[in-house]
């Protein structure tokens, strides 16, 4: 289910993440088709101390660091904490991603923490393709 309206920032989905100790990929959002979306964020609330050894991404479908790379999980110490996924920004502009219909983004950890569940929020803006 979507939760946002065209053409404003805001929630695309709301996805189950069952185990972060499995190394494992789950779909999120996939694009409607006519639509093209811009990903700002990702959100992940943990149920729980997730460890020091939990890694994450954000990206498509077979290119699952493309929006967000290698994040550490580590400050997710207690339930209900929660984590911003993002492009950093810095003197650079931070590089964010166009995805078309069809596309598959998916929250993908690549590196097992201690097997609490989580929650994760994915965010952006469709338009018109």
């Amino acid at each position: 289910m979507s939760y946002l309206l065209e053409n404003t920032d805001g929630l695309l989905s709301i996805t189950a993440i069952a185990d972060l100790s499995s190394v494992a990929e789950t779909a999120a959002y996939t694009v409607p088709a006519g639509k093209t979306l811009i990903l700002t964020k990702g959100k992940l609330r943990a149920n729980g101390d997730v460890g020091e050894s939990g890694v994450a991404s954000i990206g498509q479908d077979g290119a699952e660091t493309d929006f967000v790379g290698a994040t550490n999980l580590d400050n997710l110490d207690t339930q209900g904490d929660v984590i911003t996924m993002a492009p950093v920004p810095s003197a650079t502009p931070a590089t964010e991603k166009e995805y078309s219909a069809g596309t598959v983004i998916k929250f993908n950890v690549s590196t097992g923490g201690i097997g609490v569940a989580a929650t994760f929020y994915l965010y952006g803006t469709l338009d018109d393709a």
